[in-house]
């Protein structure tokens, strides 16, 4: 009876884990990604999470299996005999649970890594000098000489450094569409790159935003500016138009 609940459970496992599989593999749930190294990202999530499913439906299995199969029925008024832990089971358990997450930590979580620190190495076609301000954000293009405050503004296909701080407290540098996050920490300054390889703008997609990802206080929620990508030729006629009143 025991061998046939844990080839039914199994069962129950092995068909959830396909269908969520499958349904995973097929849908894309995804939001906009606008930068190289945001497919990178996105690439280590979708593996993290085609990884979890048989863990996860492996609980649901056992769980629904469970409920159904030693449900007490109406006319059962006693306890039913008490269920030994399986020092097999547990081992299998442990041994599975610890190869994946060891194939976890070596890909995508080193390997992805690795890319983005590749990408980091190489050279940068524009500067941006990003300044947390309480509750706003203040950017600098240091080779155009060419400050905003309203918008950040960058060229499809060019390598972005990202030179970030604050002047008061921690703030933290984000554009969902590029997937990339780092701190601005007062007095300190964090680079982080980005490659924009799709044009767009916060009217086409929220995602096109500079936002504070870190809790800096009260007008936390307003620190927010649109981001547009727009073709090169674009970028400089927009540095041309800026560069008068800066």
């Amino acid at each position: 009876m025991v061998r046939r609940d844990v080839l039914m459970a199994g069962l129950l496992w092995l068909a959830l884990t396909l269908v969520v599989e499958v349904l995973v593999a097929t849908w894309d749930f995804q939001p906009l990604a606008a930068a190289k190294e945001a497919r990178v990202v996105d690439g280590a999530f979708r593996v993290l999470f085609l990884l979890a499913i048989p863990v996860v439906t492996f609980v649901f299995a056992a769980l629904l299996y469970s409920v159904f199969r030693f449900r007490r029925h109406s006319a059962q008024l006693e306890d039913g005999p008490p269920i030994r832990s399986n020092g097999r089971v547990l081992g299998a358990w442990f041994l599975a649970t610890t190869a994946l997450t060891i194939v976890m930590i070596i890909f995508p979580g080193t390997t992805g890594l690795l890319e983005l620190r590749g990408h980091a190495r190489e050279e940068a076609d524009l500067v941006v000098q990003v300044e947390g301000i309480r509750w706003a954000w203040k950017m600098t293009y240091p080779q155009q000489g060419v400050t905003s405050y309203s918008e950040l503004v960058l060229p499809v296909g060019q390598r972005v450094r990202f030179e970030v701080t604050s002047v008061d407290v921690i703030h933290a540098f984000w554009v969902p569409a590029f997937r990339m996050k780092v701190d601005a920490v007062p007095g300190r300054v964090t680079t982080i790159h980005a490659t924009p390889d799709r044009s767009g703008s916060f009217d086409d997609d929220s995602g096109f935003r500079l936002q504070c990802a870190e809790l800096c206080g009260i007008g936390h929620a307003v620190m927010v500016v649109p981001v547009r990508v727009v073709e090169p030729a674009e970028f400089e006629a927009w540095v041309a138009q800026q560069a008068p009143s800066s």
